[in-house]
């Protein structure tokens, strides 16, 4: 069977805001497509420029927003196309609706202690949250549920994205391909 026959699948990489997610995302993307895979990515802040372009991250606005992606991310599976999901989904249920829609799932969780996550952060998350500026930021106001047993995890502290992709291209190798 070619791997443009295989039925696709979604992995969901899972962690703190800077913990490593779009950098593994983006390492592990040309590995898939070099397979013949179609993939797409679902970065959760270029989704949610579309869906609430002027975000409050309020409980109700994530709840609405992860049940979207969730359900965004199952369509493309069932039309053959691979994801994907690059979003720190800091509740569980959120992961666990997307893992009841897509049959073929991998939770991946993307370790990194907060205070590593807060030097790394580029997006200034951590500095607004610290600042006033924001007062929902996961692991920071408001809890990060870990997953409980993840399908793999990597620690983002000693593994290069390199590395970390590789361990994410093992994994779907055994349990896909």
């Amino acid at each position: 069977m070619s791997a443009a026959a295989l039925p696709a699948f979604a992995v969901w990489l899972t962690g703190l805001p800077a913990s490593g997610k779009s950098t593994i995302a983006t390492a592990l993307r040309p590995k898939l497509e070099a397979l013949g895979l179609r993939v797409d990515v679902l970065e959760s802040d270029e989704v949610r420029r579309v869906l609430t372009p002027e975000p409050t991250y309020s409980p109700e606005e994530r709840d609405l927003f992860y049940r979207a992606l969730a359900f965004t991310g199952a369509r493309l599976v069932e039309h053959g196309v691979s994801v994907i999901f690059d979003a720190t989904a800091a509740k569980r249920a959120y992961r666990d609706l997307a893992r009841s829609l897509i049959p073929r799932f991998l939770e991946i969780a993307v370790d990194c202690p907060l205070e590593v996550c807060m030097a790394r952060d580029n997006k200034g998350t951590y500095r607004k949250g610290r600042g006033g500026e924001s007062a929902t930021v996961p692991g920071l106001q408001v809890p990060y549920e870990e997953p409980l047993k993840p399908d793999l995890r990597i620690d983002t502290t000693t593994a290069t994205p390199a590395e970390a992709a590789a361990q994410v291209m093992t994994l779907i190798t055994q349990r896909f391909l």
